[in-house]
């Protein structure tokens, strides 16, 4: 209400200096559930500003993106490999920090749920990628039951920040990504090759044919 207050200031200021206010944008900021947060409704926000809004006299546009499609998003990865070590039971799969960054660069927290059922009591594991870098990691800690090598895992959440903050780091090409919807389904993006990798590179830049 407060930040809404203020920008009504601004477009009264700004009407006042002849400029013809039509559009106001109130932005975003909408949080999802990555863990136990509640997050708040739209029309929550929007009743708690309507009076101050609609005394603005103009369009109202809010920026929803991450209520939209981050609970949208799921990253299925595959664990490559299980170890322990210094007493930790640690699930090696084939989804790294390249492809979802958050946890790595500031301990995010994203949901992960084995795709089948797997036997045996929970554990704390460590789900950590391939990319050779200790902050390679999805989850520290988290309380799993004994992951098979070959099993699939969903890590939910994943659609506000997954692909749009990938990279190629250590020469790895993006995941595919696949749009769901109900009995469909089909590939949207397909997956990265090297050869994608190297396609805009020029070999040899002082030969006459690159000149």
């Amino acid at each position: 209400m407060a930040g809404v207050a203020r920008l009504l200031d601004v477009v009264a200021r700004a009407r006042s200096d002849g400029h013809d206010i039509r559009v106001i944008d109130i932005g975003g900021g909408l949080g999802v559930r990555y863990r136990d947060e509640t997050p708040l409704e739209p029309i929550v926000m929007l009743d708690a500003v309507r009076d101050q809004l609609a005394a603005a006299s103009a369009e109202v546009r809010v920026e929803p993106g991450r209520y939209l499609v981050g609970p949208a998003g799921v990253m299925l990865t595959r664990v490559l490999h299980r170890k322990q070590s210094g007493g930790h039971e640690i699930a090696i799969i084939d989804a790294g920090m390249n492809d979802l960054l958050r946890p790595a660069l500031y301990r995010a927290w994203h949901e992960i749920v084995p795709v089948q059922l797997c036997d045996g009591e929970p554990r704390p594991t460590d789900v950590v990628g391939p990319v050779c870098e200790t902050g390679d990691f999805i989850a520290l800690g988290r309380e799993l039951s004994p992951l098979p090598t070959g099993s699939l895992l969903a890590v939910l959440g994943a659609g506000a920040y997954s692909f749009t903050m990938s990279s190629n780091y250590n020469s790895r090409g993006r995941a595919a990504e696949v749009l769901v919807d109900g009995d469909r389904w089909a590939v949207v993006r397909p997956r990265e090759r090297l050869t994608d990798l190297f396609r805009s590179e020029i070999a040899d830049p002082f030969s006459e044919e690159s000149s």
